[in-house]
């Protein structure tokens, strides 16, 4: 029960105050958010405490920022302050990073559309069979950025441990129904010069450099891709990327034994 001293606001005034809607306010006490100090049990009026405003026009500002309910709850029943400010500061973070993928994009889409690039060299030429270091799985592609992070990390820590240094760059080999289906067999690899885990068998392909950020590695996946249709060179078999750099890698495309010599 609301005490004496305590003064009672319906949902209407609790609305203005918050500038939450008498909708938004009824759906956050049927989540468990808000709810009222005190229901009518006659006429089932919502009664509130005028300390829940500001708990109130809280709300309303995590929920401007696009905050998950879940978070919102577990910000607004912290038991401590360390524990409020931990669950805003993850919020925050992944704002941030979800404002630095859109400017990404954003850039991108500026470059792909209002810029006419010259043609890219493409090269030709016959990979030799490469003793590798590797590790494989069946990664959506979503998640592959993830996986050859930790799988590059793995291997790098495993040719530390016995003393062996790469004998290349590190490259990834990715079969056709990661980009069809998207999901695939991947694998990450690290050229080595003796005790290999695999090898990988000489390959006729078209290459072509990129540089700059992966996200937009698909306009160089294009431009090759295209060339190779228009030749009529393809062939069935896993498209690898060599990683020269940061921001910098190579696409080959596997193409017939005889093409484009």
């Amino acid at each position: 029960m609301l005490s004496a001293m305590t003064v009672p606001l319906t949902i209407g005034e609790l609305s203005k105050m918050t500038y939450l809607s008498v909708k938004a306010l009824r759906h956050y006490h049927e989540v468990g958010l808000l709810e009222p100090a005190e229901i009518d049990p006659s006429s089932g009026y919502r009664r509130y405490t005028a300390d829940q405003v500001v708990i109130g026009q809280a709300i309303r500002r995590f929920r401007d920022l696009d905050m998950p309910l879940e978070q919102v709850r577990a910000v607004i029943q912290a038991p401590d302050l360390a524990s409020r400010n931990e669950a805003i500061l993850a919020h925050l973070e992944a704002m941030q990073d979800q404002l630095e993928r859109t400017h990404q994009t954003v850039a991108s889409l500026h470059a792909l559309l209002s810029s006419s690039r010259p043609p890219r060299p493409v090269t030709y030429r016959t990979l030799a069979a490469t003793p590798v270091v590797a590790v494989r799985a069946v990664v959506a592609f979503d998640e592959a950025g993830a996986w050859l992070e930790e799988g590059f990390a793995g291997l790098h820590d495993a040719l530390d441990a016995e003393g062996r240094a790469p004998a290349g760059p590190d490259g990834a080999l990715y079969d056709d129904a990661f980009f069809t289906e998207g999901v695939g067999e991947v694998v990450a690899y690290v050229p080595v010069a003796d005790r290999p885990s695999l090898e990988l068998p000489a390959t006729r392909v078209a290459a072509m450099v990129h540089d700059g950020p992966f996200e937009d590695l698909d306009q160089t996946y294009g431009a090759l891709g295209t060339v190779v249709a228009e030749l009529g060179l393809g062939v069935d078999g896993p498209i690898r990327e060599i990683y020269l750099a940061d921001d910098r890698a190579e696409v080959c495309w596997p193409i017939t034994r005889g093409g484009a010599r």
